[in-house]
Order: C-alpha cells, then sequence, then structure tokens
C-alpha cells in the first residue's frame, strides 16, 4: 500500500496484528484512512489506523458479496453521471446517493457531457435531483465548461468521486488536475461500456485543502446496510411523507392510500425518483428473499 505523509509518498506493509486473523488487508485500511507507522529496517510498517469518523461502502460483487469499504472520513460524495454516452440511468445514481445518505456523507450530483443532448432533459434531470435537496451541476468537460466551478466547491473538503463506467470521470479529475494523467479511455462504440483504467481507489492532493478520490469505473453499485424495510428513509425528500399513508406498513408500492404516491401525481415528487425507488425495492425486496 501506499501512504502519504505531507506530501511524501512511499509504499508501507501492515503489520498482521492490525489486519487480524485472516491476515488480509481487506477493509483494515482503505484509502482516506489516518494511520501511524514506523521504520522497520527498511520497510515501513502500519502499526495503528485511527478510528474513522465516517466511512462510505457498497456490496462486494457476488450472490453473497459482504461489505467493501471505499474510502473513509469524507467531506462529500460526488456521483459523475452522463446525459448521454452512456445515457444517464437513475438508478446508479439513486444507488450511490442513497449509500452516501446512509453513510451520513453529503453528496452532489454532477452532469457529465450535457453538449451531447437537448438543453432542456439535462434541466430536468439536475431539477429532479435538487428538488431531492441534492446540490447538482451540469457541465461539459470535453468543452472546460463546469470544470472551475466544481473546483471551487470541493475546495476545503475531501472528495470521494464515483461514476458508472464511460462517463466521463477520469477525464473529469484529469481537467480538475491538469497535471494528472489517468490516461481515461473512449467508450467502446459498440457497447457504449467505458474502458476505465483506474483499478483502485486512490486520492491525490494537487492543493492544500483540495482532495480528489477516485474509485474505478462500476457498472453495477450494491447497496450495503439498507434492506427493502428502510430503503425510504435513503431518499431525503420523501421523508416528509413517511408515516402519512393510510397503512402503517406501507411498501409505496401499488397500496391504497400511499401518500408517496399521491405526492408523485400531484407533483410534489420527481417521478423519475419514485420509479427508481421502486425498481430498487423490489430488487432489494428479491435479494432478501434469497436462502
Amino acid at each position: 500500500m501506499l501512504l502519504d505523509d505531507a506530501g511524501n509518498v512511499f509504499e508501507a506493509t501492515v503489520r498482521g496484528r492490525v489486519m487480524g486473523r485472516r491476515k488480509a488487508l481487506g477493509n483494515t485500511v482503505v484509502v482516506g484512512d489516518r494511520v501511524e507507522f514506523e521504520p522497520e529496517g527498511e520497510r515501513v510498517m502500519v502499526g495503528r489506523v485511527h478510528p474513522r469518523r465516517n466511512s462510505f461502502s457498497r456490496r462486494e460483487a457476488g450472490t453473497r458479496g459482504g461489505e467493501q469499504v471505499v474510502a473513509s472520513n469524507l467531506d462529500q460524495v460526488v456521483v459523475v453521471a452522463s446525459l448521454l454516452d452512456p445515457e444517464f440511468r437513475p438508478g446508479f445514481a439513486d444507488r450511490v446517493l442513497c449509500q452516501a445518505e446512509h453513510a451520513g456523507i453529503p453528496a452532489r450530483l454532477v452532469l457529465n457531457k450535457t453538449d451531447l443532448g437537448a438543453p432542456e432533459e439535462a434541466r430536468s434531470i439536475l431539477d429532479d435531483y435538487a428538488g431531492a435537496g441534492y446540490a447538482v451541476q451540469g457541465m461539459s468537460v470535453k468543452n472546460g465548461v463546469g470544470v472551475e466551478d466544481l473546483r471551487r466547491v470541493c475546495r476545503g473538503q475531501r472528495s470521494l468521486f464515483v461514476g458508472h463506467s464511460g462517463v466521463g470521470k477520469s477525464s473529469l479529475l484529469n481537467a480538475l488536475v491538469p497535471s494528472l494523467d489517468l490516461l481515461a479511455r473512449h467508450v467502446n462504440p459498440k457497447t457504449g461500456k467505458g474502458r476505465h483504467t483506474t483499478t483502485a481507489a486512490w486520492l491525490v492532493r494537487p492543493e492544500p485543502g483540495l482532495e480528489l478520490i477516485d474509485t474505478p469505473g462500476v457498472r453495477v453499485f450494491g447497496l450495503w446496510g439498507i434492506g427493502p424495510g428502510d430503503l425510504d428513509q435513503a431518499y431525503p425528500e420523501f421523508r416528509r411523507y413517511l408515516g402519512e399513508c393510510r397503512f402503517s406498513n406501507c411498501r409505496h408500492d401499488g397500496e391504497p392510500g400511499c401518500a408517496l404516491r399521491q405526492a408523485v401525481e400531484a407533483g410534489d415528487l420527481s417521478r423519475r425518483r419514485y420509479e427508481s425507488f421502486l425498481k430498487l425495492l423490489r430488487e432489494l425486496a428479491q435479494e432478501a428473499a434469497r436462502p
């Protein structure tokens, strides 16, 4: 693993007692952790990991995947999506936003490639998420639009960038840090999938107070610690309606007298977000029913 000590980056080894009985690094030390280390011969040994003030996790791939801690001690999560190429997928963005909400970490939505589609479609997406209480920003990394605004809101914070493969996250980070060469590759024209080169989360500090954490582009984001019974709590704009349904055990999925559905029909809640919630709710219910 690599350590950053006041700008000096070097390799280090984690002591076995820190890793536990399994002697595997796993979630023991992740990007963003504060650690104590000491030299031992020609090696540097990590002997202690300080308690985390927060952590952002996801579910490991596989039907029985456990927790994968992605990063810790964060000030915000930046969800990078694209209007087109690949087309905006509310399900992915909502999963990441739900996970940030569950972890108690502020989040914002950045919509890249707005130059590729109709301005009204980009505005509709951004309005839906702004209405949910999130900070939002439309931008075009290719044209340099919005880069300085995003750099400004990231200053003084440690920001975790998460995005679906191909949305331009690495290009965005290269624009924020011109000296950083992530070698972002183009989207495959046949599949629409990104050929992402980042293989592990890592932190860069281009200037004092500006800390950016890049993560590998992913195609599926599995929620961790959120089940069908508490998913509605991870949608902040839903909370004012919870407890107002006709039935106390309302799942908000077709039951009569559902306050959420009534708010959607009245135009007070985003239909896009509500339908995304229903899809995710059904997926979580299926997962919970598996033996």
